[in-house]
């Protein structure tokens, strides 16, 4: 049942704009869609972060919940509450500034100390948001308990004979059971991109904000993008960094990540070999089948770590690809590589921990969870066995050392084919006349998001273009000045960065 929770595309239909917001008195009034008016002109009560439940929060920040409703089409009906975080402007302030990390299934609330110091302190309230279904916002999206995940990521791998395949399709059935069973079917086809925009728009009316400023990360684009496309004449200004282009369709995002992804393991390769008694040697011709060496031996027994839990085939891969998404962890990638040169995985495992939300006490958060929920009801599912077939045999080849060497003309289909609600977005080139200037960040050498979409997406916005050379996933508000520099200015004061800004 493991997917590679990476990064998703695919657009979110276009639907009715709301009105506008305004304050009065300090308290945020809204000229609401007809039936809205008890979730836009409804007062945030501030308070402590403390049961907020994503760790120590950054000194400062106040915490709340908005009730937003389940389904647009039916205000009347169920409600949710959405948590959202904020810091107050220090100074002389334009508005709020709403931040979304990505995922999709990532919370956002601690985001709120980005940018501490900057012009953006001074003139923002600048606000965190955990989406729908997610971290602090109830309900949560529900699948396995803690035990669940563990056991679910020590079983043996599945190869793609008929057995295999029916082994890894049956899986997916009890996972998407379970999730029915404890999130609800009805939520479950609530929780993604169509109702998250128009959540932020909620957001925008509920703090006051005539219009949106919006600062979106990885999936957190397809956010940005989705919510100009429903409410064009509610922003005021996106900056969309990691970026993804709303016509692919998922199998071709899929093998494009593949190959980023593979481009950003021989760049760590060859900075690995230029390390004393770097495991994968110095040859690049042998990079691939050097990690293949280590990693195989691992599909039939795991290695021992001081966590009794033991490293297993799985979690070797998904350390591996925590580590490829920024170079600040390759230090640490090259360490768990050495370490299972000698028969042991305490570093990988770590690492695994952090892709899939596992904390020091075994527990776990909801972004697993929540990765599938959204991905299967933002995007078609692949349900023919040609093209599931084809996309596995691509993404092998566009990524050979994620290849297990246990492929064939066949495989599963993944767990969306089955999913028990349908999709509610697909893939389409967006047009948005008279949108206001946007600002697309793409990295030259980003292993999640290829630099191509963000190019691709910016000429969609006719938004300006900033290019980032660099190994990493996303940059802004990070301390690269040459960035920084410019995306400030445009949030502050509108001013759109140099055409052809290269950095």
């Amino acid at each position: 049942m493991r997917t590679n929770r990476v990064v998703l595309i695919a657009a979110a239909l276009v639907m009715t704009a709301a009105g506008c917001s305004t304050v009065v008195d300090g308290n945020p009034t809204a000229v609401a869609p007809a039936g809205m008016g008890q979730y836009y002109n409804q007062q945030v009560n501030w308070g402590s972060c403390t049961e907020y439940g994503e760790g120590d929060m950054p000194s400062g920040a106040e915490c709340a919940r908005i009730t937003v409703p389940v389904d647009y089409e039916n205000p009347d009906g169920a409600t949710a509450k959405i948590a959202v975080s904020r810091i107050k402007a220090t100074g002389n302030k334009i508005g709020s500034l709403l931040f979304n990390p990505g995922g999709p299934g990532v919370p956002g609330i601690s985001m709120v100390n980005i940018a501490d110091g900057s012009q953006l302190a001074e003139r923002f309230d600048r606000v965190g948001f955990d989406p729908r279904g997610i971290g602090s916002s109830q309900p949560a999206i529900k699948c396995l308990t803690s035990k669940e995940n563990d056991d679910e990521r020590a079983e043996a791998p599945k190869d793609n004979s008929p057995a295999g395949i029916a082994a890894a399709e049956t899986e997916n059935k009890q996972y998407a059971d379970k999730c029915v069973a404890r999130t609800g079917k009805d939520f479950l086809a609530h929780v993604g991109t169509r109702e998250v925009v128009q959540d932020m728009d909620v957001i925008r009316g509920a703090l006051g904000d005539a219009k949106l400023s919006y600062v979106g990360y990885s999936y957190g684009t397809r956010l940005g993008y989705a919510y100009a496309e429903k409410f064009p004449d509610k922003v005021r200004a996106l900056v969309l960094d990691g970026a993804l282009d709303p016509s692919q369709d998922p199998v071709k995002e899929s093998v494009l990540q593949a190959t980023s992804f593979q481009n950003t393991f021989t760049k760590f390769a060859a900075d690995c070999a230029t390390k004393p008694d770097c495991p994968l040697g110095t040859d690049p011709a042998q990079f691939v089948a050097r990690y293949r060496a280590l990693v195989n031996p691992l599909w039939d027994k795991p290695v021992p770590t001081d966590d009794p839990r033991g490293l297993h085939y799985g979690d070797a891969i998904t350390g591996t690809q925590q580590a490829l998404y920024t170079n600040r962890f390759w230090p640490a990638l090259t360490k768990g590589l050495r370490e299972l040169s000698t028969g042991t995985g305490d570093t990988l495992l770590k690492l695994a921990d952090m892709y899939d939300g596992r904390a020091e006490d075994g527990t776990y958060d909801n972004s697993s969870d929540a990765f599938n929920s959204i991905r299967c009801v933002d995007d078609p599912p692949i349900t023919d066995r040609a093209v599931a077939a084809k996309q596995d045999a691509e993404y092998r080849k566009g990524a050979p050392f994620l290849d297990d060497a246990h492929g064939s003309d066949a495989a599963p289909l993944e767990l969306c084919a089955i999913w028990p609600v349908p999709n509610t977005s697909t893939p389409h080139r967006i047009s948005i006349p008279n949108l206001p200037k946007t600002v697309v960040i793409s990295t030259t050498n980003d292993p999640a998001t290829p630099y191509q979409a963000g190019v691709d997406l910016a000429d969609q916005l006719k938004g300006s273009l900033i290019t980032f050379n660099g190994d990493r996933h996303t940059v802004s508000l990070s301390g690269v000045q040459c960035v920084d520099d410019p995306v400030i200015a445009y949030l502050v004061d509108l001013t759109t960065p140099a055409p052809g800004l290269t950095c």
